[in-house]
């Protein structure tokens, strides 16, 4: 079976009424598992109560993982939403997830991936950024290299995201991230889709996404464009849309679907995600 892998932050995100585990490359790799493939992820936890009960979780929801123990705390955030369900994060700094080692068995994991998920926020840290670039060097060439931009508060800069795209072959993005691109690269002038194309020919890139919430997304590859609304539905909240939808999409094109057919299980598979509390809801079958 094939490896699709999340590596970066796991965490705990700490809603006023409960907690519940979240990090984009967590989220990833569950949605992932979801639809036929051995999902992983690669990370750290503190030795404490909340480090074991994200070990539990994980066990739970018949995730792989390869997660180091370390001598930082395990990594919180502070999740408020606003009247749409639109989430705020206040996140922890010097987590565990700051400071993932690289082991022989990172090495191992890496060399036997078929598609790797990455991010910014679990390169604010030095350490956790050589891993990470470390481990996207050694997956075989054929493998998907997702970069999911997912900017957070501060933690992210021009060189940061600058050496991230040279590192991937696919490109995730929503329009407010777009926005931000244009403002550190300098794309004055240009509407959020030009900013997608400019992108995937400057990086050589095969596959730029581009989310735009409640109004649709975007797929663009050399040659080929798809636009899709977003389903109307009631939301719980969008915690892991995101991350749902780009595990959807990349198991779609693993499946060997079109980059079509796997856009529209992205879109509907985060349509439901919506509906839902928490990052990691099971998807319906239909789904």
């Amino acid at each position: 079976m094939k490896t699709i892998i999340g590596i970066g932050e796991i965490l705990w995100d700490i809603f006023p009424e409960q907690k519940i585990l979240g990090g984009a490359p967590a989220n990833f790799a569950y949605h992932a598992s979801q639809f036929g493939f051995s999902g992983c992820v690669a990370s750290a936890i503190g030795k404490d109560a909340l480090g074991k009960e994200i070990l539990d979780v994980l066990a739970e929801k018949k995730l792989i993982f390869l997660i180091e123990s370390l001598d930082y705390p395990t990594g919180t955030v502070r999740v408020t939403l606003n009247a749409q369900g639109v989430p705020k994060y206040e996140i922890c700094e010097n987590a565990a997830w700051d400071n993932i080692p690289f082991t022989r068995r990172t090495e191992e994991l890496a060399l036997n991936c078929s598609a790797v998920c990455f991010g910014s926020l679990a390169q604010r840290n030095e350490t956790s950024r050589k891993t990470i670039h470390r481990f996207l060097e050694l997956v075989p060439k054929n493998a998907c290299r997702i970069f999911d931009i997912n900017l957070r508060q501060h933690f992210y800069n021009k060189e940061i995201i600058h050496e991230s795209l040279l590192r991937c072959n696919i490109l995730k993005i929503n329009d407010e991230e777009a926005a931000e691109i244009a403002r550190l690269f300098g794309f004055a002038g240009m509407s959020e889709q030009e900013i997608c194309l400019h992108l995937l020919e400057k990086y050589n890139l095969e596959i730029v996404v581009e989310t735009k919430g409640a109004i649709g997304s975007y797929v663009f590859a050399a040659g080929e464009t798809s636009y899709l609304d977003t389903p109307k539905v009631h939301i719980a909240d969008t915690v892991g849309a995101g991350d749902s939808f780009t595990g959807a999409f990349v198991a779609a094109l693993l499946h060997g679907k079109t980059m079509r057919e796997a856009h529209q299980l992205a879109v509907e598979t985060s349509a439901y995600v919506c509906t839902q509390h928490g990052a990691m809801p099971s998807v319906r079958k239909e789904n």
